[in-house]
Parts: structure tokens; C-alpha cells; sequence
């Protein structure tokens, strides 16, 4: 049985630090080291571990923040081993953490994470609610994590809303918004042999919504194809880049799984969604 609890501690901390080195990888520095953690943690940091029996298999990892003059929590690393990543831990840790952030009378949640993992994208649209108007290029740098080396940084930053009705659906199960018909397409993804390839590029509709397609198994392709991931990468960066700097947000992601493949849905000024 898996089960959860803050983490204070030295020796939590620690435990904490061995894991972001196995989940990012061999040679990965970029850890946060036990000092931070503690620090942030005594300040209003959020820090949840997941454990099966005495073994920590993931946590959650917030600190701090202010926004537009008001606290927020930004939320810097989620991490699962990966033989639980597929039992809903994630998903529990970021329920705990909106608990705690709501806890502190805080309303917003913001993280960055890659738009081209598409499993990542349906859990933080589908299952979690939050909305993207924001697109930073190559935000880390270059990463020394196996899973990101040779493909720039470029990040979506999530914003998740936790205390408004749309939250609270999407964490009861409710299904997304369902595709509209009236979708115009940024791109496609097009099948070429045993890949998808990025097609039919298009930064200047005007319609009320775009979509924009990315293909399953990214970090496949960095491992395997990384010309093709770095095709993919400076493609979606021109499309998001293009359409958000014209008042468009990511609202909803639709996984695809047969055709291997999901969709953005963007929507051009929409009403904050509650």
C-alpha cells in the first residue's frame, strides 16, 4: 500500500536528493540540494513524499513565490520512480499539495513542464485543470539529465487555478471539453515511416480556436531520433511562440493513442475559466 506524508526532516531531505539523482538519471547535477530543501521548507515550501512500505518512490516539491504582488506556490519538481509511474502517484501528490497550498489561503499553482511529453500534458489538462498562456525558450539551459540532453529547455508554465469550479471538476473526474468542430489546424503530425514528422505548419490563422498537434513518446525520439526531436521542438516553439504573443491559451489536450499522437486546443482571449 502506498502512502504519503510531509517531509521535514534531514534525513527525508536526503532521501529526497538520491531520488531526483535515479529518476533524472546518471550525471545529473542539477539537484536540490538539502540546504534548499530545508530552507523552503521551514518558509512555506511544500515538500510530499509518496512511499511503498519504508521506500520513498516519489515526491512533490513546491517553494514559495509571488506573482503580480500576490503568493503563489511554484511547484519545482514532481518526480515517480518509474515502475509506479503508472499507479496514479503523481496524481495523489499534486492532489496533496493543492490541499496544502489551499491550506496557506493561496489560489494559484504555477510549474513548467515540456509541451511535447504528451503524457504529462494530459495529466495537467485532463486531470488537473490548469490553463498555458506562457512559453519560455530553453528556460534551464542545457540540462545535464539524460532525459533532456541535446534538445533545448523550452517549457510551458501551468497555471493551475485551484480554488476555482473547473479544478474542482477536473479532479472529480469530469471529462474535458469535448474537440469543437470549428478547429483550425497549426500543424499536423504526419506519418513517415516508423515516426511522426511535424507538417502543414500555419502561424497565422485567426480563428477563435487552433489546434496543435505533437506525437507520443518524445523522450523516445531524444533518445533514438533526436534530429527528428529537435525538428519537433523549433517547430511547436514557432507555433506556441506565435499564437500566445497574439492572446491564444492552451486550454485542453486530447491524447490520441492509436494514432500515437495528441492536440493541443488553443483558444484566442478566453474568459478565466472557473
Amino acid at each position: 500500500m502506498i502512502t504519503y506524508r510531509d517531509l521535514t526532516t534531514l534525513d527525508e531531505f536526503a532521501d529526497v536528493v538520491e531520488l531526483e539523482r535515479l529518476i533524472w538519471g546518471p550525471g545529473y547535477d542539477e539537484v536540490v540540494p538539502v540546504p534548499i530543501l530545508a530552507v523552503s521548507v521551514h518558509r512555506g515550501g511544500i515538500l510530499i513524499g509518496a512511499f511503498d512500505d519504508d521506500r520513498m518512490i516519489g515526491f512533490v516539491y513546491s517553494l514559495p513565490g509571488i506573482k503580480d504582488r500576490r503568493p503563489i506556490e511554484w511547484s519545482h519538481m514532481l518526480g515517480v520512480v518509474e515502475e509506479a509511474r503508472n499507479e496514479g502517484v503523481g496524481d495523489r501528490l499534486k492532489r496533496l499539495q493543492r490541499a496544502r497550498a489551499l491550506a496557506m489561503s493561496l489560489d494559484l499553482v504555477e510549474w513548467t513542464f515540456d509541451p511535447m511529453q504528451a503524457m504529462n500534458a494530459h495529466l495537467n489538462f485532463a486531470k488537473l485543470g490548469v490553463v498555458v498562456e506562457e512559453y519560455q525558450v530553453n528556460v534551464y539551459g542545457d540540462s545535464t539529465s539524460p532525459l533532456h540532453r541535446g534538445n533545448p529547455t523550452d517549457r510551458f508554465v501551468a497555471q493551475w487555478w485551484i480554488n476555482t469550479a473547473r479544478v474542482e471538476q477536473r479532479l472529480a473526474g469530469s471529462a474535458p471539453m469535448a474537440p469543437a468542430v470549428t478547429v483550425e489546424p497549426a500543424n499536423r503530425a504526419r506519418a513517415a515511416g516508423d515516426h511522426l514528422v511535424p507538417a502543414d505548419e500555419n502561424l497565422s490563422l485567426d480563428a477563435r480556436r487552433v489546434s496543435v498537434e505533437i506525437p507520443m513518446g518524445f523522450s523516445q525520439l531524444l533518445s533514438h531520433t533526436p534530429d527528428l526531436a529537435l525538428e519537433w521542438r523549433l517547430a511547436t516553439r514557432r507555433i506556441f511562440t506565435a499564437y500566445f504573443s497574439r492572446g491564444y491559451q492552451a486550454i485542453e489536450f486530447f491524447l490520441d493513442r492509436p494514432a500515437r499522437k495528441g492536440a493541443y486546443l488553443l483558444m484566442r482571449d478566453p474568459t478565466r475559466l472557473a
